[in-house]
């Protein structure tokens, strides 16, 4: 059965190569993100090489004035929703910085700027009695490194806000679902340093598409960074705090 699915943050690597493959599958799709000319090839793409409904709008975490007019044209173009993917993020140009905007501008494209559009979502979702919410979090949330705690707070903020729209919508029979990959190799993490194990865009695409159709409520991607997470939350903070992470 086809659904409509809205993609938030559409013109990452992960979120088009999920696209590619709910596209195959019949779904609809709407495409936002904040630069639509981008999204439209994508969408022409798809509509060719699939035959698939894709509709393309400008959601900008930054501007939450536009996000009711945005949802009201996602129901227009679909016809309704089923599914939402959260895909947007920013790691912004220096993860270390601690003045200026840049540490807010990273708090709002990773979490606070996407809750007027999820929480539109959210609340439509409830009120039909079904939906899935997909988000995109970090492994670098599941504790704060020297290296990259802004965007790692940002990112656990909103795993955090997930859980508690899950306990939310869980009567409702509304899906929440957390997604924590490690680092993918995309254009967001090309060039850091200290890079390791790192995962193709399009093995992630699928493993999110994977994660919409059912499965566990918080999904690590590769599976064993919930090990390496797992045995990093475990060490002491004394310990910790002195390490160069």
């Amino acid at each position: 059965m086809s659904r409509s699915v809205l993609i938030l943050g559409a013109g990452s690597a992960m979120a088009g190569a999920a696209a590619r493959i709910l596209a195959e599958r019949g779904d609809a799709l709407f495409l936002a993100g904040h630069e639509p000319l981008e999204l439209q090839r994508l969408a022409s793409d798809l509509r060719i090489r699939c035959g698939a409904k894709v509709a393309v709008g400008r959601f900008d975490a930054l501007d939450p004035a536009g996000h009711p007019g945005l949802f009201a044209q996602v129901l227009e173009q679909l016809g309704g929703l089923d599914q939402v993917l959260v895909a947007s993020g920013y790691l912004g140009p220096d993860p270390r910085a601690l003045g200026g905007e840049e540490p807010a501008r990273i708090l709002a494209i990773n979490f606070t700027g996407l809750l007027p559009m999820v929480g539109l979502c959210a609340d439509h979702f409830q009120r039909q009695g079904r939906g899935v919410i997909l988000g995109i979090g970090s492994v670098a949330g599941d504790r704060g490194r020297q290296s990259n705690f802004v965007y790692g707070a940002a990112k656990g903020g909103f795993a955090l806000w997930l859980q508690g729209l899950r306990n939310r919508l869980h009567a409702s029979g509304v899906r929440v679902v957390t997604f924590k990959p490690g680092f993918v190799d995309t254009t967001m993490t090309f060039g850091k340093p200290g890079l390791f194990l790192v995962a193709a865009p399009e093995a992630a695409g699928a493993a999110l598409a994977r994660a919409l159709d059912g499965g566990p409520d918080i999904v690590y991607f590769p599976a064993f960074w919930r090990i390496i997470m797992a045995l990093i939350r475990a060490i002491p903070e004394r310990v910790f705090k002195g390490m160069k992470l």
